[in-house]
């Protein structure tokens, strides 16, 4: 079990695990991950990790086939500009390996921010913890266990 599992276990919410073999050649492990679970790409989301160019981190979940984007990211957290972290950084400060960043479990927990569009569908698809494992759970208990909100983040 993952960190994102138990604390989805722990929580007593309702959620389904999904393995899938992870190919390494993969170009995007979101789009992968739809196609092998044969899941519309709209319910897989991405777990990001930027950076105000500070000290402060954030998690921004967004749709696998959509970009997110920073300056709504950061007017929505209120900071003036954001960047992608350093995938060092996202690695030490999560605990996941990036391309199996969850949102849930991390290392330490980080003001998250997933995209409104999670809110159209009854379930959507995380990492669980590892490339290959997902989480499938609805929107409102993905913010419930990341103290997240929503907001429009992603283009």
């Amino acid at each position: 079990m993952t960190p994102a599992i138990n604390k989805a276990k722990q929580a007593r919410i309702k959620y389904t695990v999904h393995e899938y073999d992870h190919d390494p050649s993969a170009e995007s492990y979101g789009e992968e991950a739809a196609e092998k679970l044969g899941v519309a790409p709209e319910r897989v989301f991405k777990t990001l990790v930027v950076s105000d160019g500070g000290r402060g981190l954030f998690v921004a979940v967004v749709p696998v086939l959509r970009r997110l984007d920073l300056k709504l990211l950061a007017k929505a957290v209120g900071v003036k500009k954001m960047v992608m972290a350093e995938v060092k950084l996202v690695e030490r400060t999560t605990g996941y390996v990036v391309g199996g960043v969850s949102p849930l479990g991390q290392k330490k927990q980080l003001p998250t921010v997933v995209d409104a569009s999670a809110e159209e569908h009854e379930t959507i698809f995380v990492s669980a913890g590892r490339r290959g494992l997902d989480i499938e759970l609805s929107p409102q208990d993905l913010a419930l266990l990341t103290r997240g909100g929503f907001a429009d983040i992603a283009r």
